[in-house]
């Protein structure tokens, strides 16, 4: 029994004749190293300093400068899938991420949680004396499962983690975050100019400083996970503006001179090329002035984002100096996955409208431009600069080429590397991280965690090339696979097809490089050697078959962007009520007719949201003010509003709209109040778009405000009974017929 463990007394009738025992939870660990994962988001291979970028991230570099820095190292292409290898030691489709959490198919590989039968580093090191902190980015808990109904079984502290800060998402807005402490939803510190970045390092050293308080020994692993470099890339503006100027000559020149310092740093090898231009890319020195400035300030915008995280990395790391714990902590830092292509070609000052197919314009961005980086965009940088950004390499994140694959990786561990600033060129993988620090501590992987069997691990250790420059990777095969494109890496060859959505995966074309020679994958061989790469592809099958890789899913079919239940059309939700961004079984009310009916009380002039979805870069919300009920759209921050034009009286009140889709982009609301009506109005910014990364409410709209006449919360400050939603359809419907013939009376 636990009561009763590592107890090493006697017992006798008396304590008289007994003998007691103190002892604490047995370890069978010789050295128990800290260990402080620092993971950035959609990094690119050389946008740190000391892989060559011109952005100052001078705490990383320090990092390589008093460690290593690794040339070989590689990831999933999205994020999801390498947090899972990450954490676990597993190949991601193995433990159920084969995609990111949103976008599971109904099949085992893309289930959106990790595997139990795969625990975590934290669930390895707990029992083993380590506290174990987490801060920042989770995204590895399938969306379904983050309301308040739980289950919370795949939350980081239901996943070995004591603690923990931070969103459950994919992404979040820097200045505006989801934000959990714990397994509860709280509300954004009050401290003005709040920005994401700072709040993970501000909790990560609260937490260190109250650790080396309570128990100095005890030794801790710290998973902080920043959003830096996803977007929306939200900067304050004094980091931006310290880079004006320095893009103004473009991708084209930037590529030239980040490899220029990739070779002189040794880095990359002296006659290393440049991989051709990606698709779609413009050269430099063919656009207009108008689109060379908006590009430029773009880029300003992504750099002192990157220096404004490395800065909070560098207060993190000076925590742990002050606590004396410099010397025996294992600092890794790296990047999930490359660079993004999302912004296209000219960026947006709004991700949501690019993901929505609506790209602003570069006269729409100009005008937006002193605000880029600020609380009122959502910005996303031009692909071209993610293409310098995983420079040398071709392609980007998703993609299965070295420009989705490649990353950085840094580790610095004074009592443990001899040899400084070196940097090792074997192949590894983010599958083989955990299985490192496992070697490392000197722990082999328990047969049980929790009481679940585990399964094998899937990494290879990377602990004696730690101070041996010319140590074999002794790892010999690794696949890649994200929704259809593939590659495979084996013993200094890969094989790698860039699917297109709907082509045939038997048939579509493979290409071979030998990498230990042309790391860019510039010279396909497939021609030359065809017994090889059918070898290769083969050879892929395989471990697709062995690490539960399939059934391919390229997310064409039916359920390949998600699995999603048979719709509902009629919820009721009460006050406080919140359900969280993708959460599938909620009210889908976009582009779709539908009522809101909501029974309040009032003693005098009580205001606020009744209920909203989403927030200023898109959503809706009802809400009273000044006694009036207001119905708000807002659609990549094109807002309309319409209001009834009868006041509510104080007491309990019954108020209803009724939403009809008059057009594609259209819609006509009704107002009553206590089913008397109260006015109409037509709205045309009516779309069908699911807005990301903000809850729907009852009773508050808490990160960024649908209409700009209120500014969040907007608690409600009386009483909500309850909300009763019914969505019906979307088919446009002739305004002039009675709705109570589409809807039924109620």
């Amino acid at each position: 029994m636990e009561h009763d463990k590592n107890f090493n007394g006697s017992i006798a009738r008396t304590t008289k004749d007994s003998t007691a025992s103190w002892t604490s939870n047995a370890t069978s660990l010789k050295r128990s190293p800290n260990i402080v994962m620092v993971v950035l988001d959609d990094i690119g291979y050389s946008q740190l300093g000391c892989y060559g970028s011109d952005i100052s991230t001078p705490a990383l570099d320090s990092l390589a400068t008093d460690g290593l820095r690794y040339a070989n190292f590689h990831v999933t292409p999205l994020c999801s899938p390498t947090r899972a290898c990450l954490l676990t030691g597993r190949n991601h489709h193995s433990v159920g991420v084969g995609r990111v959490v949103e976008s599971t198919n109904g099949y085992p590989n893309t289930r959106g949680f990790v595997s139990r039968e795969a625990a975590n580093l934290a669930e390895i090191l707990r029992p083993q004396g380590y506290q174990t902190l987490a801060a920042g980015k989770w995204h590895l808990a399938s969306c379904d499962e983050t309301s308040p109904a739980g289950p919370y079984d795949h939350w980081p502290l239901q996943r070995g983690f004591d603690r923990f800060y931070g969103f459950l998402a994919g992404e979040t807005n820097q200045w505006n975050p989801e934000l959990i402490m714990g397994n509860e939803r709280i509300e954004q510190p009050s401290k003005d100019g709040y920005h994401l970045s700072e709040g993970i390092v501000d909790e990560s050293c609260r937490w260190l400083r109250q650790l080396a308080s309570a128990d100095p020994d005890k030794p801790f692993f710290l998973y902080a996970a920043f959003a830096a470099g996803h977007s929306p890339h939200h900067v304050p503006k004094s980091f931006a503006d310290k880079y004006q100027g320095m893009f103004d000559d473009g991708w084209d020149a930037a590529r030239d001179r980040i490899l220029a310092r990739q070779k002189a740093s040794g880095l990359l090898p002296k006659d290393q090329r440049l991989a051709p231009r990606n698709p779609g890319v413009q050269v430099w020195d063919k656009l207009s002035g108008e689109e060379k400035k908006v590009c430029a300030r773009f880029e300003e915008v992504f750099a002192g984002f990157m220096e404004h995280c490395d800065v909070q990395i560098a207060r993190l790391l000076a925590q742990l100096d002050a606590l004396g714990k410099r010397d025996d902590t294992i600092v890794i830092a790296m990047s999930d996955n490359g660079a993004t292509a999302l912004g296209g070609p000219l960026g947006s000052y709004d991700h949501q409208r690019a993901r929505g197919g609506i790209r602003p314009t570069v006269k729409e961005n100009l005008a937006r431009l002193d605000d880029l980086g600020g609380p009122d965009n959502y910005g996303i940088y031009p692909f071209g600069w993610a293409m310098a950004g995983n420079t040398p390499f071709k392609r980007y994140k998703g993609n299965t080429y070295a420009g989705g694959i490649r990353a950085p990786l840094i580790i610095r561990w004074p009592a443990g590397i001899k040899e400084k600033g070196k940097t090792r060129r074997q192949f590894y993988h983010a599958v083989d991280v955990t299985p490192t620090l496992l070697d490392l501590i000197g722990l082999p992987l328990p047969e049980q965690v929790n009481g679940i069997e585990q399964m094998p691990l899937h990494g290879t250790s990377m602990a004696n090339t730690l101070n041996d420059n010319e140590a074999d990777t002794r790892k010999k095969v690794q696949y890649f696979e994200t929704t259809g494109h593939r590659a495979i890496w084996h013993e200094g060859w890969k094989a790698v097809t860039f699917h297109t959505r709907g082509d045939d995966f038997e048939t579509e074309q493979w290409e071979l490089y030998h990498l230990d020679e042309d790391m860019a994958e510039i010279d396909n061989l497939a021609e030359q050697h065809p017994e090889r790469l059918k070898e290769m592809i083969e050879l892929w099958w395989q471990e697709a078959e062995q690490h539960g890789v399939l059934p391919l899913d390229d997310m064409s079919g039916i359920n390949g962007a998600g699995w999603w239940p048979e719709p509902k059309n009629h919820w009721v939700l009460y006050q406080d009520a919140v359900l969280p961004h993708h959460f599938k079984a909620g009210p889908r009310l976009l582009g779709v007719s539908h009522r809101i009916t909501a029974r309040v009380e009032r003693a005098t002039n009580e205001k606020g949201v009744i209920i909203s979805d989403g927030g200023r870069f898109g959503g809706w919300s009802l809400f009273i003010q000044d006694n009036q009920l207001h119905y708000a759209v807002n659609l990549y921050g094109d807002c309309g509003r319409a209001t009834a034009t009868k006041e509510i009286p104080l007491g309990k009140t019954t108020v209803r709209i009724d939403v009809l889709k008059t057009g594609d982009q259209e819609g006509r609301v009704r107002f009553y109040i206590d089913d008397q009506p109260a006015g109409e109005e037509t709205l045309t910014q009516f779309h069908k778009y699911n807005f990301t990364n903000e809850p729907l409410e009852v009773g508050r709209d808490s990160q960024t405000p649908v209409d700009s006449s209120y500014t969040s919360p907007n608690v409600f400050t009386g009483k909500i009974v309850d909300v009763v939603i019914d969505a019906v359809g979307e088919d446009v419907v002739d305004q002039n017929k009675a709705l109570e013939e589409l809807m039924g009376s109620q």
